[in-house]
């Protein structure tokens, strides 16, 4: 993911704390070669898998392959932990000298590798397996594809959620939100919540994961069904105005120069959970950043425009090319997005596990260390909500033409017709249909 002008990203958010270099850790039984072995249908071997993160991730995954060696001894995976920086780099220079991962994390920029046939299709792999991807992981089941074909399997996911203030709620007399709200009753409670020069409704959508969400909301689309760029169309254009109305014709969030007041590097997430703002709109991670804050708090679903959408932040596992044993491979991504293993990740507090029938189970709805009662069944309701984002092979570029393309917007110099309408015009340049 990208990072927003005064926030951390979700990936740069777990990648911090991550020294340099890469960290290599074995599973149970294993070797510290990290070679497959080709057994022909044998799904004996010796993986290596490559992910992103810090601390907590590092010993996350392991716990989960630990489980999985327990249960699979004749499957030994060595966990190599790469710098967020530097991991697509990483991985592709390793595909591209033949000495791949067997199982990679990939995220939005996952069809950047399967464009170049980096990592493989799965589809056969799941079939033989019996993996119903859309039983066990919902609407995101399939959200890894490309022109047809499935090239990972979800692991992580957890759709962006309402954070609000309960205090401030409650002394206005405004009840909690719902995703039955529309964006005039959002509009609405952000008013009220605001008190002008001292605190603001609303955080602010100035990242692609917000305002995208209003996107598909008003029944616009980023890129339509047949590949090609639709930044332009009315639908965007009226949502993409709506987000920055908020600032500069109500007032109800806090400007760039706002923010900049408040403190260095302070953001939605900061300003939040300091009292600024009553409401934020961000990812599973605000959770951790709130345990010790003051503020009384919990999470809602995201409101909803002419039909209900929001974006789903995640990662999934992909089997490279260059992966000796296939089916073991698959054997142990099977394995990592089961119930058992997927229990761990939230266990540690990493994240959300994208096997729905985790979030729905008491070990993620009560989860131990939680220290206040806090709503998580949302995360469950919003599955159902979840869009496919269009995750293209041209996914940096896209995005930077959305980063420069803004930045006037953003700072309420342009509207959003004139700077949609000159994006489109770039964007059909960078985005070619597949």
């Amino acid at each position: 993911m990208t990072m927003d002008r005064a926030q951390y990203s979700r990936r740069g958010f777990l990648g911090m704390g991550l020294a340099a270099g890469v960290i290599t850790l074995t599973g149970c039984g294993g070797d510290d070669s990290g070679s497959s072995s080709s057994g022909g249908n044998s799904t004996a071997a010796n993986l290596v898998m490559t992910v992103w993160g810090g601390e907590n991730d590092k010993t996350t995954y392991q716990k989960r392959l630990d489980l999985m060696a327990k249960k699979y001894p004749d499957i030994k995976v060595t966990l190599q932990l790469i710098p967020n920086d530097g991991y697509a780099q990483k991985v592709q220079t390793m595909i591209a000298g033949g000495k791949g991962p067997d199982i990679m994390q990939v995220a939005e920029s996952v069809n950047v590798y399967s464009s170049k046939n980096q990592i493989q299709p799965l589809d056969d792999l799941a079939s033989k397996a019996g993996l119903d991807l859309e039983k066990r992981f919902g609407s995101i089941g399939k959200l890894y594809s490309y022109q047809d074909k499935v090239y990972a399997v979800p692991d992580r996911s957890g759709a962006m959620i309402v954070y609000y203030n309960k205090a401030l709620f409650e002394a206005k007399g405004i009840k909690a939100p719902t995703a039955d709200w529309t964006w005039d009753d959002a509009l609405g409670a952000f008013k009220e919540l605001t008190v002008p020069g001292k605190q603001w409704g609303y955080a602010g959508s100035g990242w692609w994961a917000q305002w995208w969400s209003f996107v598909y909301q008003n029944g616009g689309k980023i890129i339509d069904d047949s590949g090609k760029p639709a930044v332009a169309s009315d639908e965007v254009i009226e949502a993409l105005q709506w987000a920055g109305d908020l600032i500069f014709k109500h007032g109800v969030v806090p400007t760039q120069k706002d923010y900049a007041n408040m403190g260095a590097d302070v953001g939605g997430d900061a300003a939040f959970a300091n009292g600024k703002v009553a409401v934020n709109t961000t990812g599973f991670w605000g959770i951790s950043g709130l345990t010790k804050s003051k503020i009384d708090w919990d999470i809602a679903p995201l409101w909803k425009g002419k039909q209900q959408a929001v974006t789903a932040f995640g990662s999934g596992l992909a089997i490279s090319r260059t992966a000796k044993n296939p089916e073991a491979a698959f054997k142990a991504i099977d394995f990592l997005t089961s119930p058992e293993a997927q229990q761990q990740i939230i266990a540690t507090g990493q994240d959300v596990p994208a096997n729905i029938e985790v979030q729905k189970s008491d070990a993620f709805l009560k989860p131990a260390w939680m220290t206040k009662p806090v709503n998580m069944d949302v995360f469950g309701e919003s599955s159902d909500f979840v869009y496919r984002a269009p995750f293209i092979p041209a996914w940096n570029e896209m995005q930077k033409a959305f980063d420069d393309g803004l930045a006037d917007f953003w700072l309420g110099k342009q509207d959003a017709r004139t700077a949609l309408t000159a994006i489109q015009k770039r964007l059909e340049t960078i985005v070619k249909p597949s």
